[in-house]
C-alpha cells in the first residue's frame, strides 16, 4: 500500500475522525480531517458555513479542499458530504482505497445529539433519515470496502479496517 491513502466515508457520527487518528497512529500514516481543514480554510465553523452560505455553499467548499489534497501515505477523513462531488470522490479513489464506515441509523442519531447545529450539509427542512437514505446509495458507490460497525467501539472498527484490504 505504499503511497496510497485510505479514505474514510460515511455518515456524520459514523466515527470516520476518531477512527482516522486510530488508524493513522496504528499505521503510521499521516491524517487529514476535511472537515478541520475547511474550517481551518475558511476561519469559521461548518454550522457557520450552513447558516451564513447555505449547505450548497458548504459542499462546493468541501470540493474545493478535497481538489487541493495532493498527498500520499494519509488517512484522509472526509465530511459526510464528500460523496456528492463526483470530481473529488475519482481524485480520491485514483490515490487510494475508499473505506465505507457503515453505521445504522439509530447508533448514528444517538452519536450526533442536535442534527440541526451539527454543521452538516443537508437541504433545509431535510431529515436526517431522509439524509441518510439519500447518501447510502452515494457512499456504497464509492466504497472499495464496506465496514459495517453497528454497536461496534472505535477500537473494533479499527482492528476491521486493519484486517480488510486496505492496509
Amino acid at each position: 500500500m505504499q503511497g496510497k491513502n485510505i479514505i474514510l466515508i460515511g455518515m456524520p457520527g459514523a466515527g470516520k475522525s476518531t477512527v482516522g487518528v486510530l488508524l493513522s497512529k496504528e499505521t503510521g500514516l499521516d491524517f487529514i480531517d476535511t472537515d478541520v481543514a475547511i474550517q481551518v480554510r475558511e476561519g469559521k465553523t461548518l454550522q457557520q458555513i450552513v447558516d451564513q452560505q447555505g449547505y450548497l455553499a458548504l459542499r462546493a467548499i468541501e470540493q474545493e479542499v478535497i481538489a487541493e489534497l495532493h498527498c500520499k501515505n494519509t488517512v484522509i477523513a472526509t465530511g459526510g458530504s464528500a460523496v456528492y462531488g463526483a470530481r473529488a470522490m475519482r481524485q480520491l479513489k485514483q490515490n487510494g482505497i475508499v473505506v465505507f464506515i457503515d453505521v445504522p441509523i439509530t447508533q448514528l442519531l444517538r452519536r450526533i445529539g442536535n442534527f440541526d447545529t451539527r454543521g452538516i450539509a443537508s437541504k433545509s427542512g431535510q431529515s436526517f433519515e431522509a439524509l441518510y437514505a439519500e447518501r447510502l446509495a452515494l457512499y456504497q458507490q464509492y466504497a472499495d470496502i464496506h465496514i459495517s460497525a453497528g454497536g461496534q467501539s472505535s477500537q473494533q472498527v479499527l482492528a476491521k479496517i486493519l484486517h480488510s484490504s486496505a492496509c
